[in-house]
């Protein structure tokens, strides 16, 4: 993870680390996305375990859970231009798509597991059967435990069965002609269940008022510290690839998810200082909604129409100025909704 801090400087080193690596290795950014999984898991046990010490039948959250993943698919395609071309010519995986099946395949593990320890039994049937997939089943011209573009697994199997356009070259990096794999693909679907279902256990612990507040800030940061642990011991023989998403790159994720999830409930929770948090629960409130907003709609041309003048007065500085200006429009749109409550759900 740091392996440009030694030879480059500081703010190059930060550079890099606001974009994805072209294929192995991690950096801060890929962590955004797994991390949004991993909070939606541990809301599993407080919405759907409410609605089970209420007595709402199991049918009934199984088929909201069901609609609720369909409506992100669709809304995915949307994201993707889905009705701008041909159907050939569609991207039908997506990031919504892969939160909304996540989601649902974590709601079915949580509703029929009785136990801690059969949904730690899922958890870790996941992550063995992708590591297997990816390690073990030859792939026609390359053999197993190719982790590369062309020949992963997950590759293969997305040419196989996967329609429409998938958006990735032989190089891992996005293209507009005809790609061979597509980093949110069907394998990386599957595997993505696993750091939602870690997100669930996260929020089992939570939730659980057995345990004393203290107990669970060392039980989540233990919890976090061994699975980053295993995910670096296991790297240079598994490597940890968001694009592939393995079960490493799952381990590495999910070690940072129940970590950040240990400081923020001490923070917030046991130490009560929760005021600072306000930007954060605002943006938080219509996340979906900012998703899609800032991807229909030109921010930036906003910005440099209101902020034009700025130029002449910052000279270099600028784009840093217009930075601030999408982050206060964005956030400003987000308020208003807030303070009228208008909050857009799925």
């Amino acid at each position: 993870m740091f392996a440009y801090l030694g030879h480059i400087s500081g703010m190059e080193w930060l550079s890099k680390q606001m974009d994805h690596p072209a294929w192995s290795g991690i950096r801060f950014y890929d962590l955004i996305f797994p991390l949004f999984m991993f909070i939606s898991g541990a809301a599993i046990p407080y919405a759907i375990g409410s609605g089970l010490e209420k007595g709402v039948p199991k049918k009934k959250m199984v088929v909201k859970a069901l609609r609720r993943m369909l409506l992100l698919v669709f809304l995915g395609i949307i994201y993707n231009g889905g009705l701008a071309g041909k159907l050939s010519d569609i991207r039908y995986v997506s990031i919504l798509g892969q939160i909304g099946v996540a989601y649902f395949f974590a709601t079915l593990i949580f509703l029929y597991t009785s136990s801690l320890r059969s949904k730690v039994f899922w958890l870790t049937g996941i992550l063995i059967v992708v590591a297997y997939a990816q390690l073990f089943i030859p792939v026609p011209g390359f053999g197993a435990g190719v982790l590369t573009p062309e020949g992963s697994v997950n590759g293969y199997i997305d040419r196989l069965l996967l329609p429409g356009r998938l958006a990735y070259g032989p190089d891992g990096e996005m293209t507009n002609g005809k790609g061979i794999y597509d980093a949110l693909g069907l394998l990386c679907i599957v595997s993505a269940v696993a750091i939602t279902l870690m997100g669930t256990i996260a929020g089992y612990f939570l939730r659980d008022k057995e345990w004393l507040p203290w107990k669970k800030v060392y039980l989540l940061a233990a919890i976090g510290a061994i699975l980053l642990i295993m995910a670096l011991i296991i790297h240079p023989y598994y490597p940890i690839i968001k694009k592939c998403w393995t079960s490493t790159f799952n381990l590495f994720g999910g070690g940072i998810g129940f970590i950040l999830m240990a400081l923020f409930y001490l923070i917030i929770d046991v130490q009560n200082r929760k005021r600072w948090s306000f930007y954060f629960r605002v943006i938080s409130m219509n996340s979906i909604f900012v998703y899609l907003f800032v991807h229909f709609v030109d921010v930036d041309l906003l910005v440099k129409y209101v902020l034009g003048w700025s130029a002449a007065t910052f000279g270099d500085k600028v784009e840093i100025i217009h930075l601030i200006g999408y982050l206060a429009l964005v956030w400003g749109l987000l308020y208003f909704m807030y303070k009228k409550r208008i909050f857009i759900k799925v």
